[in-house]
């Protein structure tokens, strides 16, 4: 029977509808929290790993054309955005244009299937906050469905836990709250239970894209799709150099006992090795979550564990309102799906350029994707015009939530194709046509003006309003 607090929990998942797959694979990883795992990865028990680069890879253009004709495309659009103050998909935030994330992306996907004669099913694994949304918002888009595939499927849910002792919190103010995704390691859960991996067995695909919504440089390229065709790999993940804000973030290596490759992420070292994990030199790549695997593979994988691929558990302490630190404290258990590489032997990295990794995590990011920076063409392809990416740092106090952000630039981003860096302390409104160039630093402004035409990084630029 089990414990009791696992009994509980598995009684609220029944009543909620959860599916029995993803029931039992959350029952494996309570079990290992009971047992005192934490799912530490020891700086001791890894080495560095060193992996080839796409940019010397070679694909002729014809195999690379069918690679994509056997590949489905997935994306992992479960985020609310709430870190930006958003209520509703992340990826109906607007990029520019009138465009979304959501636009973008679709009109990438179209535009392949055009190119090389794919027929390239785009899906979305949205969570019961992300679907209806979602839905709608890609309702304008009547080629994007392929015939006997669904645009989207729901990710799992679970009930958060009680530190104390491991029962499922109740919390009758906000009921949704004693909930949580399982990580984006439920992909695979998901695929299953839903019965979506057969489908697509069935249906002739062979391999799977994945990347996150909120990245839109990880295009299905037709390249990078020939290479892991080509390499016979069951699992492949796109990986890129870390750089100083990456410090934090987690990074691939390979364990000393078998040899495996492993993503290794933050919550999963030891204090005693941060350190390590921010030594740039010895940890040299992180993960874009961008990644490939083999459907038969997967399959195989899946029917061998009986459902539960069993990737490393992530321990994550919070409180069941983000927003209340008085309210209780609560274990959430997450997987990483990026995890899976250590599950598959043969599993491969390949190195691509940034790129294929513009990640919008903050209204940091944000800036730098509705600049100039970036064109977005006939494709949908983002094209990095500038040399460098500029380093941005937002007043957080004013501008961390979009509703913020956008009315302190009420006509756009400015050009930011000649900056460096843009760090804002105060709140500083951006009028039409601001350049900047170069480094600059705004201070100490409360209900500062930046005036249209405004060169930043010329002196006498600002005023305060």
């Amino acid at each position: 029977m089990g414990s009791p607090g696992l009994q509980k929990a598995r009684e609220k998942m029944l009543a909620a509808g959860v599916d029995e797959v993803a029931i039992e694979t959350f029952a494996h990883y309570y079990r290992l929290l009971e047992h005192g795992e934490t799912g530490m990865i020891p700086e001791s028990t890894i080495d560095p790993v060193d992996m080839e680069s796409l940019a010397d890879v070679e694909v002729p253009d014809g195999i690379g054309a069918a690679a994509l004709r056997t590949t489905a495309v997935i994306k992992l659009n479960g985020g609310l955005g709430t870190s930006m103050g958003m209520d509703r998909a992340k990826s109906l935030l607007c990029v520019r244009r009138g465009l979304s994330f959501l636009d973008i992306i679709a009109r990438q996907v179209l535009h392949l299937r055009k190119a090389h004669g794919a027929t390239l099913p785009l899906i979305f694994m949205n969570s019961f906050r992300t679907s209806a949304d979602t839905m709608a918002a890609l309702a304008r888009y009547a080629d994007l469905p392929v015939e006997g595939l669904p645009l989207e499927f729901l990710q799992n849910k679970e009930p958060k836990l009680l530190t104390s002792d491991l029962s499922p919190v109740s919390w009758p103010k906000d009921p949704d709250l004693e909930w949580c995704p399982p990580g984006h390691g439920d992909l695979y859960t998901a695929l299953r239970g839903t019965g979506l991996l057969a489908r697509l067995l069935e249906a002739g695909y062979e391999r799977v894209f994945v990347s996150n919504s909120d990245n839109l440089g990880a295009v299905p390229d037709p390249v990078v799709a020939g290479w892991f065709a080509r390499s016979g790999a069951p699992f492949a993940i796109e990986a890129v150099r870390r750089t100083p804000s990456d410090r934090k973030g987690g990074h691939f290596a390979r364990r000393k006992s078998d040899g495996r490759i492993v993503l290794r992420e933050t919550a999963q070292t030891l204090d005693e090795d941060k350190q390590a994990l921010a030594d740039l030199d010895r940890h040299r790549y992180c993960s874009t979550n961008n990644l490939w695997f083999d459907l038969r593979a997967m399959q195989e994988a899946l029917d061998v564990r009986e459902g539960i691929l069993g990737l490393p558990m992530i321990r994550n302490v919070k409180n069941v309102d983000p927003g209340d630190k008085s309210s209780p404290e609560v274990v959430q258990v997450e997987t990483a799906m990026g995890a899976a590489i250590e599950v598959f032997e043969g599993s491969q990295l390949i190195e691509v350029g940034r790129d294929r990794f513009v990640p919008v995590k903050t209204t940091n990011d944000l800036l730098v994707l509705r600049s100039d920076v970036y064109e977005i063409g006939q494709d949908f392809v983002l094209d990095q015009v500038a040399g460098d990416i500029p380093f941005v740092d937002l007043d957080p106090d004013h501008y961390k939530l979009v509703g913020e952000f956008d009315k302190r630039f009420p006509e756009g981003a400015p050009s930011m194709r000649e900056a460096s860096s843009l760090r804002v302390n105060g709140d500083w409104t951006f009028c039409k046509g601001v350049s900047v160039v170069g480094d600059v630093a705004l201070d100490g402004a409360s209900n500062g003006r930046i005036d249209a035409g405004t060169v930043l990084g010329e002196p006498a630029a600002a005023s305060d309003g």
